[in-house]
């Protein structure tokens, strides 16, 4: 899909680009029976994100609970002038899992309006409506920057990111947390390995602490992460066309000390069996059972640097809250310094 000249503004320069379609319909369908047929039962958390789900999850980084985004936000602000000062004329800022557009507007806060107009901003998400509409708020406020949106899983389809101009890559929100750790290690040797000598990585990472404290962001009082969670029933109903309801689940999240992880389940309320006329297949789920949905990794400063240096990069920064509860690492291809 491509959008030309925006009406806000003469000179931005707009396009977004779906490679979703690439990944067929039929690898979605196998990725949905695959957990629902495994032990225990799971369901990929890039199912979280439709418009529904990315809504609540919008709400869910406001509540009073949930520190992860108010801490991060902070400390990018405050790191927010060196990354611009790094990013080149004429460099991409790529955001993978960009979602809304409230922490990369720190950044071009920080830049000069000749520098805002040789950025490009380049929003990598698997929901189309969300890069849409943090690109209209974008224009408008930034006169004249050029924006390359890219709709695609990231951890499947990272070749297709633009790579002809020097790139600030951005991973925000501690979502590198929600990798298992395999894929996790895999995912940061190929960003490494993708970056050229003018390319900087930007992650955030949550760190562990307190359980209550972790348990507590999971499970607000509002329960708007109950309702994020067992939205995921709906976007699978909507891709498989199973007849999960909503209301025989009830939203489960728990630390787990062994992994250093918070994660997040549905336990069904009763016995129930729930098919599929498109997989052609029946699910017997159990009163008790659980369902997998996400994982959210905490990470400790010592075996963070050791993995980092491990994928293959140098760590130029390292920023943290007084608490030590998140970080933010700027990171460059070891060897470019």
């Amino acid at each position: 899909m491509e959008l030309g000249r925006s009406e806000y503004s003469e000179k931005a320069q707009i396009a977004i680009n779906n490679f979703l379609p690439r990944l067929g319909k039929r690898k979605t369908i196998d990725t949905i029976t695959d957990g629902l047929s495994s032990r225990p039962k799971q369901i990929s958390s890039m199912f979280l994100y439709d418009t529904t789900g990315s809504n609540l999850f919008s709400q869910i980084t406001r509540l009073p609970e949930y520190y992860l985004t108010r801490i991060e936000m902070a400390l990018l602000q405050q790191l927010a002038p060196k990354i611009i000062g790094l990013c080149g004329r004429g460099s991409d800022i790529v955001e993978l899992g960009s979602g809304e557009c409230r922490k990369i507007s720190l950044l071009f806060d920080c830049a000069s309006q000749s520098a805002l107009h040789s950025l490009r901003y380049v929003p990598v998400d698997i929901n189309p409506e969300e890069i849409k509409k943090s690109v209209g708020m974008l224009i408008t406020k930034y006169r004249g920057i050029q924006v390359c949106g890219v709709v695609a899983d990231y951890t499947q389809q990272f070749e297709l990111i633009p790579r002809d101009r020097d790139r600030l890559i951005c991973f925000l929100g501690s979502t590198i947390g929600n990798l298992t750790d395999d894929m996790r290690r895999g995912f940061l040797m190929k960003i490494a390995q993708s970056m050229a000598p003018g390319d900087r990585f930007l992650v955030g990472m949550d760190m562990v602490k307190a359980p209550y404290l972790l348990e507590k962001a999971y499970n607000d009082s509002a329960n708007v992460t109950a309702l994020f969670n067992k939205n995921i029933l709906n976007v699978v109903n909507s891709l498989a066309a199973t007849d999960f309801d909503l209301s025989r689940f009830e939203h489960v999240a728990f630390y787990n000390t062994e992994y250093s992880r918070i994660e997040m389940h549905l336990r069904a309320l009763e016995n129930m069996t729930v098919s599929s006329p498109r997989i052609g297949q029946r699910f017997t789920i159990k009163k008790g059972e659980l369902i997998h949905t996400e994982n959210s990794r905490k990470f400790r400063p010592e075996k963070t640097a050791e993995e980092l240096h491990s994928a293959g990069f140098t760590i130029d920064s390292v920023v943290m809250d007084s608490n030590r509860w998140y970080s933010l690492y700027l990171l460059s291809k070891s060897g470019t310094v």
